[in-house]
């Protein structure tokens, strides 16, 4: 990997540039979330039915797991700050034409972009972290960037939905636009790829293929310990916030809509605190981190087994206690997947391994909502539907958290390689 260099030693203005990043990507998750809000006026909007109009936020989110990599390798060769910039533009023009649609088409072209852009932010504000941030606060503020993700997710549904009541649908999406574009050019003005005076640290990767950029990830243990990490403790909670989580409260568990509402909103919410913590552990304790990872998995794979076996379908508070420990799994899993990514890969190298990673949680979230319709689509409705309808979720949490035990236990204890 060449002579090491000097760690990046963070500061007042690391943490700046990180503020400006990560409100990129909270924005980046009112898009993203945004359709939720809006999806009767896009059902009368567009005339379609709400089979269609299922699509527009399903393509977004396919549309973000098939550039991870794509996207970490461009962040490798231009930098976090223009890609980051490339990003915001991406769905500022996303926003601007489903504003202005007047055929589902178009909806869709702009729902593409929106995904395009989305697939540039997160990995660009977790890069820098790793290129301002010495290596014992990476794991805070990965942390730290996933609480910002996850309130964004729980809160920025509501200034869009009060925009959207007030001032209708094109004004609404438009001003959205309109604050992305802002954000961009904020971005370009305050972020930079590395500290005044790092000039031995690089931040932009020497140009290489994208299978060697893949091979180098995977040929890493701890990439490859963050993608078994993120798939068995991301994706199950992931799946219940965009789809199936109100449904499985009120026709699985019986509660009513609003208590359900309030509930899964709850649940979403209630966990953000524990990540700055768990990250300042990590920082200081290295080797925590395989003992956490295997009792996260350990515990959703047990969670998830009892929900799907339970005879008759299982209770209230069984039900609740699996959501309530996948929301703390999902909130962790950047503090912890992404800080085995950067281990044994150079810093200016990390957008692919950490790309991989977060298509591998992403993928298997995004696998298993579409196989959970399939089966509630074929089924009656009843407790035991949603069941069978979780078996997917159920499947992939045990099969990654088994490899994650192979991957962890085979790793020499103690061993984390330095920051490159």
């Amino acid at each position: 990997m060449g002579a090491r260099t000097a760690e990046p030693t963070g500061g007042a203005r690391a943490w700046i540039v990180w503020a400006v990043a990560v409100a990129g990507y909270f924005l980046a998750m009112l898009h993203r979330n945004g359709l939720g809000v809006a999806a009767l006026e896009a059902q009368a909007r567009f005339d379609v039915g709400p089979a269609l109009l299922s699509l527009l936020p399903m393509l977004q989110l396919l549309v973000y797991v098939i550039l991870q990599v794509p996207a970490g390798l461009l962040a490798d060769r231009l930098g976090p700050r223009f890609t980051l910039g490339i990003g915001m533009a991406a769905m500022t023009l996303g926003a601007g034409m489903f504003a202005l649609a007047p055929v589902v088409e178009l909806a869709v072209a702009g729902r593409f972009l929106i995904g395009l852009g989305d697939a540039l932010v997160f990995l660009n504000v977790i890069r820098l972290a790793a290129l301002w941030f010495p290596r014992s606060r990476y794991a805070l503020i990965s942390g730290l960037t996933g609480v910002v993700g996850g309130t964004g997710q729980v809160a920025s549904a509501a200034p869009l939905a009060w925009a959207l009541g007030g001032f209708g649908w094109e004004a609404a999406f438009l001003a959205t636009a309109g604050v992305t574009a802002l954000m961009a050019l904020l971005v370009l003005l305050v972020v930079r790829d590395r500290p005044a005076g790092a000039a031995g640290h690089a931040t932009i990767a020497a140009p290489i293929s994208l299978w060697a950029a893949l091979r180098e990830a995977l040929a890493a243990r701890g990439p490859r310990i963050g993608m078994a990490h993120h798939a068995a403790v991301m994706a199950p909670f992931t799946m219940m916030m965009v789809l199936w989580g109100f449904p499985f409260l009120v026709g699985g568990l019986g509660l009513p809509e609003s208590t359900a509402a309030v509930t899964l909103t709850a649940l979403a919410a209630g966990g953000l605190w524990v990540a700055p913590f768990v990250g300042v552990l990590i920082g200081r304790n290295p080797n925590v981190r395989g003992g956490l990872a295997l009792t996260l998995g350990t515990t959703l794979s047990a969670g998830w087994l009892l929900l799907v076996v339970w005879p008759g379908g299982a209770p209230l508070a069984v039900g609740v206690a699996v959501l309530a420990a996948s929301a703390i799994g999902q909130t962790l899993a950047p503090t912890v997947s992404f800080d085995f990514a950067r281990d044994g890969i150079p810093a200016s190298r990390t957008g692919v391994a950490s790309g991989l990673v977060n298509m591998s949680g992403f993928t298997t979230a995004v696998v298993c909502t579409v196989l959970a319709g399939a089966v509630l689509q074929a089924l009656p409705e009843g407790p035991t539907a949603f069941q069978l309808a979780f078996v997917p979720i159920c499947a992939t949490t045990v099969c990654a958290t088994t490899v994650l035990y192979v991957f962890i236990l085979r790793r020499p204890r103690g061993q984390r390689s330095p920051s490159s």
